[in-house]
């Protein structure tokens, strides 16, 4: 159940302080959004339609931030001319809010997160319509929603990127526990609890090592004064500029800022015996019940885990493609060589409400 907690009824006022500062889907090239004003039925089947039949406004709310997007937006536009993409871009939470509350009547067509625990509770919430998006058959199945109400896109590792210039190879952390050792006070910079991949990482570790533990990591984490940014491409940038010697990032931060030219060097935490391995999750994507251009969603879907779709998200993001066979962009390590966390994923988002109850409690900023 996503109920809403304290931090969940802080996220509704600041999705109305944001809806009332303009915080309303943005055209793609154009300052702001025109009213969606088409309707659409429900279906689970593969559109028959052509390109150039597809066409009118569609909505998508996203809690990737937009560069990251953009590019597949692009190359959609370009298979799709007659689709206007209205994108509306926040945080996971502050977008799950705003799917629930406009239920009765949705805004949106489609939802795009940067994990996986949200989009499944919303699934619970019954906020999503089944859709089987062509080559859905080739993802692996723990990353398709039950009952075909959402598919995985793209998997994301939980990294420590350090600046080289700062941090000798000889010392640096070998964990994320690490990052707790007063050596490296005042020095860490991180996501911090409106981040989805942050949230995300909190809800694993909370089934890895338990509640308490969990709790205890934050805890030293704050007393060790790390500085808590909103997103991670502010957190890459500090380490690059030498502001922060570690970070805690998904790995293609850390690719993203060697690519600006930043002597940063990235650290895959917790592969020894014992350890926990590699915490990892994956952006995914739905259609919204209800939504008013169910064929626009239906083929934006199938677009984002075309081969066409992974390879942008491979080679413009450095992620790693959910359809076998796109290769990663060169010089990203393939994770076949890494130990990785076991999590449940399903588990993990029926008890979700509990991460952010955490998260409150330790004062988190």
């Amino acid at each position: 159940m996503f109920r809403k907690t304290k931090v969940f009824l802080f996220v509704t006022l600041l999705a109305l302080v944001v809806a009332a500062c303009g915080g309303a889907p943005t055209a793609v090239g154009e300052e702001k959004a025109t009213e969606v004003v088409t309707s659409s039925g429900v279906s689970t089947e593969a559109p028959s339609e052509e390109p150039m039949s597809v066409s009118g406004d569609l909505v998508i709310y996203t809690g990737r931030s937009e560069p990251l997007i953009q590019p597949v937006i692009d190359a959609f536009k370009a298979q799709y001319p007659n689709v206007n993409v209205l994108l509306k871009a926040g945080s996971n939470s502050e977008l799950a809010n705003a799917l629930i509350e406009e239920k009765s009547n949705p805004q949106a067509d489609v939802f795009i997160t940067t994990e996986l625990f949200t989009i499944q509770s919303l699934a619970q919430e019954e906020v999503f319509e089944p859709y089987v998006p062509k080559g859905a058959d080739q993802i692996p199945p723990e990353f398709l929603g039950a009952d075909n109400m959402w598919t995985g896109l793209t998997r994301r590792v939980r990294v420590i990127m350090y600046n080289r210039d700062l941090v000798s190879e000889d010392e640096l952390p070998a964990s994320l526990f690490d990052l707790t050792d007063p050596k490296w006070r005042g020095q860490i910079a991180a996501a911090g609890s409106t981040n989805g991949s942050m949230q995300a990482q909190i809800a694993a570790m909370r089934q890895l090592i338990g509640e308490e533990a969990t709790q205890e990591w934050l805890y030293s984490l704050i007393a060790n004064e790390v500085t808590f940014f909103g997103g991670h491409t502010d957190v890459r940038k500090a380490v690059g500029a030498g502001e922060f010697k570690l970070g805690l990032v998904n790995h293609y931060y850390f690719y993203l800022q060697q690519a600006e030219g930043s002597n940063v060097g990235i650290i895959f935490p917790d592969q020894g015996e014992g350890q926990i391995g590699l915490i990892t999750n994956a952006t995914s994507a739905a259609i919204v019940k209800g939504g008013k251009n169910l064929p626009a969603a239906q083929a934006f879907l199938d677009f984002l885990i075309s081969v066409e779709g992974q390879k942008l998200f491979a080679e413009q993001n450095y992620e790693y493609p959910l359809l076998p066979g796109v290769p990663l962009r060169e010089g990203v390590q393939p994770l076949d060589g890494f130990r990785l966390a076991d999590v449940d994923v399903v588990k993990a988002s029926l008890d979700f409400d509990a991460t952010f109850d955490l998260m409150e409690r330790v004062g988190l900023p």
